[in-house]
């Protein structure tokens, strides 16, 4: 069989699963409108990052300059130091996110009243809606040296105050803390729904066949939500090397002090960038991040695909 006439039966195959299942497809339309005119459609301007943007110019007539874009990210050697903070702080979102997020899944699903389990639901979803800018001043109330929560209470109990502002590593449990709080309900309601998903016979006749809680949970619950957690995880590495800017801006702020455990590439680019209007120089950071992403991904899906094929991306 040619490869034009491969072409050709593959479009029919295609155009026939179109017509048999219309409705979702329709349904579908807006997410791939999206990701063509934001993510494809856009993927000619990354190259910003080697030109010298000139706006009069455009993209495509600006002076070429190769990697000297790049140089501003290890001129000063901080590049080694910002990608660590980057990807360690990205990797305990992802993990211990995940994990605490299937946790108050199950224990969600677990709960009898409806009534209790709508209203835990609401409280623990709600922090993903509250802005950063708040979230930080709601961090400084607690952590000022003089009129902090904490040291309040520490002074009133006859203790000395404490330094948080001045002692970096602290704030590495500060960060990731305010991050698991705010983050936990959003990512919570994808694994409960893969549970609601499962069916109760099964549980029912675990529970009738003396399983107890714990083991219909570890024996039933766990394993089927192992491929969500897989591929939430996948996902997740993709945007390994891009930090969340508005927490780490609103938390730390332009605090030199905490810089060494707490700087991340977003906030390392825009405190040198920020005045200079530099449109290049943020692209390249764009480009570093996004490239180092898909080879993640790639080697992170190779290894699943090697250990678990059924939840490897493809």
């Amino acid at each position: 069989m040619g490869l034009l006439t491969r072409v050709k039966l593959a479009g029919r195959n295609i155009a026939r699963e179109v017509m048999k299942n219309k409705v979702l497809f329709l349904m579908l339309l807006p997410v791939l409108l999206y990701f063509l005119i934001f993510h494809y459609a856009v993927m000619p301007g990354a190259y910003v990052a080697f030109v010298d943007y000139n706006l009069n110019k455009g993209i495509f007539g600006s002076d070429f300059i190769g990697l000297k874009n790049f140089e501003f990210l290890v001129q000063n050697g901080d590049l080694w130091n910002i990608t660590k903070n980057t990807l360690l702080y990205n990797i305990v979102f992802l993990a211990l996110g995940n994990i605490i997020q299937i946790v108050f899944a199950i224990m969600l699903s677990e709960i009898s009243g409806r009534w209790f389990k709508k209203v835990s639901q609401s409280v623990i979803l709600l922090p993903n809606f509250i802005s950063m800018v708040i979230v930080g001043v709601f961090a400084y109330n607690i952590f000022n040296f003089n009129s902090g929560f904490i040291n309040t209470i520490l002074a009133g109990a006859g203790l000395d105050r404490y330094e948080f502002y001045s002692d970096p590593g602290i704030w590495k449990y500060i960060i990731v803390a305010f991050k698991i709080w705010a983050g936990t309900g959003y990512g919570m309601i994808v694994y409960l729904a893969t549970i609601t998903g499962i069916n109760h016979d099964l549980y029912e006749a675990a529970y009738m066949d003396g399983a107890t809680t714990w083991q219909r949970i570890r024996y039933m619950t766990l394993p089927i939500l192992k491929p969500t957690f897989i591929l939430l995880l996948l996902f997740g590495m993709g945007g390994i090397l891009k930090g969340s800017f508005d927490l780490f801006y609103n938390l730390i702020g332009t605090n030199s002090v905490l810089y060494p455990q707490t700087d991340i590439i977003d906030t390392y680019v825009f405190r040198s960038l920020v005045g200079q209007f530099n449109f290049s120089m943020g692209a390249a950071v764009g480009f570093y991040q996004s490239l180092f992403g898909l080879i993640l991904v790639l080697v992170v899906n190779f290894i699943v695909r090697k250990i678990e094929p059924d939840s490897a991306l493809f």
